[in-house]
Order: structure tokens, then C-alpha cells, then sequence
């Protein structure tokens, strides 16, 4: 390994879910190499200024790094602006990162797997990031492997990859109609990735990784993934930003680290029909759950 990533950690409002994340990058070994430079954006009112404060108060108190550094914004940038404007800021100064938000629990061997890989690549320039979530799909996957785009639950890239990330949504949206990708960009129709750009262009989100995965995906760049997760994200609840609670996207993580051996920069078809076919479960245990919710009111009613 030739060199330690600097770790960019987002927080906002939520004190366990930041120690959780925190300590556990702790249980890595390379931690100790690793400059951590905390995000913690500004409350959004005087109703959140407490728990900011609380997290504020605590993450002022790690230690464990090689280096901590603190950036406190004054005003809520929202997390997206937030993100897009603290990767930009490490990967000027630092060319390579590593990006975590508040509510990532890592296996004790990400940061060896996230290191090794950005080292192993830096130089293929098909490939935009390396990512270290991977959905748990009830089938093997190779050990490591690529997939067009980019993700965003654990991730890291260099200054050339983020180089490529393009804000206006409207943009990505026109090009990936414009070329006929939409299919693909949606995963055969197993997810529903044109609506959030869609969403992002009227406002109704606000989106940093349906950007980031749009960039990628239009300029033909690769993710690296590994065939076992190293990240659960354990936000998936009512405190996070986007994403409601669902049992789908829980997974455990790694408790081996993973072997990373120099692959082809190509995508793996297996891992791609395989996250489509997961994917597709996914919508249709929603049905069913729904399908059981309104026969049960139809009883209660009738």
C-alpha cells in the first residue's frame, strides 16, 4: 500500500449513529495512518441546534487518526452541497479520498480494501471510484468487480474522477434521453434512477449521488465493488435524509479482509444481472406487502 487516503466524514444531527461510524473505522488498523477531516453542517434550526451541538461536542473529542480535522459550517448547506463541496476541497489538496457519511458502519478491513484498490487503479483511467457497500444478494459474487457508474455508500475516488461529476441534473438527464440509455441507466427497469433525476430538476430532492452516479455512467466510467459488503448502512430509518426504512438494503459485513487482485476494467455482467434480479425482488416484496395491507383493510372493512 503506497499511501493512506485521507477519510471525509459528513455529519449532521445524529450522535449515535456518528459514534457507531466512527468507531468502527477506529477497529481498522490503517486508521491510525488515516487524516480524518469531519464535515458538520450547520443546523437547519433552532429545534436541531442541540443535537448538532452534540454531535459538534463529540466529534471534537476523536482521537485515534493520524490527523482530525474539524470543518464546522455555520449555515445548513443541505447534504448534498455539503458533500459536493467537501470532496472538492480534500481532492484539491490531497488527489485521492475516501468519503463516509454519519451513518456507515465499516468492517475492520475497508480501509485496507479502499486503500489497495485506489493505489491498484489510480492509473486506469476507466475506472472513476471504488466502492466498498455492496446489496445482499442471495447469490456469489466474484470477489471484486466493476459495474458502469458510481455509488455512494462507502466510496472513494481521486481529483480525475470527481473531476467528471457534473451538478446540473437537467444536463445528465437530456444526454442519457438524447443517446437512449435510460433502460440501462435504470438497471434494465429494475430501478427507478430517470425519476430521481427528475426529481432533482423540480426540486423535490436534493440528490449528490444520483449526480454522481449519472456522471459516471455517461462518461463510461467504472466502479470497483467488492463480492461481500464492507459497509451496512445503518441510517435506513427515519433519521435519514432520503432513503426510508427497508430490510433490503441491510446487510452483514465482511469479517475477512478481501483479496484484491488486479481485474480486467470491464463490466461484470454475472454482478450486473444479478443486482437487476435483486432489484426486481425488492419491487415485488413491496407488492406483496402491499397486496397483504389492502387485503387486510378489505377484511376490516367488509
Amino acid at each position: 500500500m503506497s499511501q493512506f487516503a485521507p477519510i471525509a466524514l459528513f455529519v449532521y444531527n445524529r450522535l449515535w449513529h456518528t459514534e457507531q461510524t466512527v468507531e468502527s473505522l477506529l477497529a481498522n488498523t490503517e486508521a491510525q495512518e488515516s487524516d480524518l477531516f469531519v464535515f458538520s453542517d450547520g443546523a437547519k434550526n433552532n429545534a436541531e441546534q442541540n443535537k448538532v451541538t452534540d454531535v459538534r461536542n463529540y466529534i471534537n473529542s476523536i482521537r485515534g487518526f493520524k490527523s482530525v480535522s474539524i470543518i464546522q459550517n455555520e449555515v445548513n448547506l443541505g447534504l448534498a452541497n455539503s458533500i459536493i463541496s467537501g470532496v472538492t476541497k480534500v481532492v484539491e489538496q490531497k488527489a485521492r479520498i475516501i468519503v463516509l457519511e454519519d451513518d456507515m458502519v465499516v468492517s475492520k478491513y475497508f480501509l485496507e480494501y479502499m486503500n489497495t484498490a485506489l493505489s491498484m487503479y489510480e492509473l486506469d483511467d476507466e475506472v472513476i471510484s471504488i466502492h466498498g457497500y455492496c446489496y445482499p444478494v442471495p447469490t456469489e459474487l466474484p470477489e471484486t468487480f466493476f459495474l458502469k457508474g458510481a455509488d455512494c455508500w462507502g466510496w472513494a475516488t481521486w481529483k480525475r474522477g470527481w473531476r467528471l461529476f457534473e451538478k446540473d441534473a437537467n444536463n445528465l438527464l437530456r444526454q442519457i434521453m438524447d443517446k437512449n440509455l435510460g433502460n440501462e441507466f435504470d438497471y434494465n427497469s429494475s430501478m427507478n434512477y430517470r425519476k430521481m433525476l427528475m426529481k432533482q430538476i423540480k426540486g423535490e430532492i436534493d440528490s449528490w449521488a444520483i449526480r454522481w452516479y449519472a456522471s459516471a455512467f455517461l462518461q463510461e466510467k467504472l466502479t470497483l465493488y467488492p463480492g461481500v459488503s464492507l459497509v451496512n448502512n445503518i441510517g435506513t430509518d427515519s433519521s435519514g435524509t432520503h432513503l426510508r426504512y427497508t430490510q433490503h438494503y441491510k446487510t452483514a459485513i465482511s469479517d475477512r479482509p478481501i483479496q484484491i487482485m488486479k481485474i480486467p476494467c470491464e463490466e461484470s455482467y454475472y454482478a450486473r444481472k444479478t443486482f437487476e434480479e435483486y432489484f426486481n425482488s425488492i419491487h415485488l416484496s413491496f407488492l406483496k406487502r402491499g397486496l397483504i395491507l389492502l387485503n387486510q383493510f378489505l377484511k376490516d372493512l367488509f
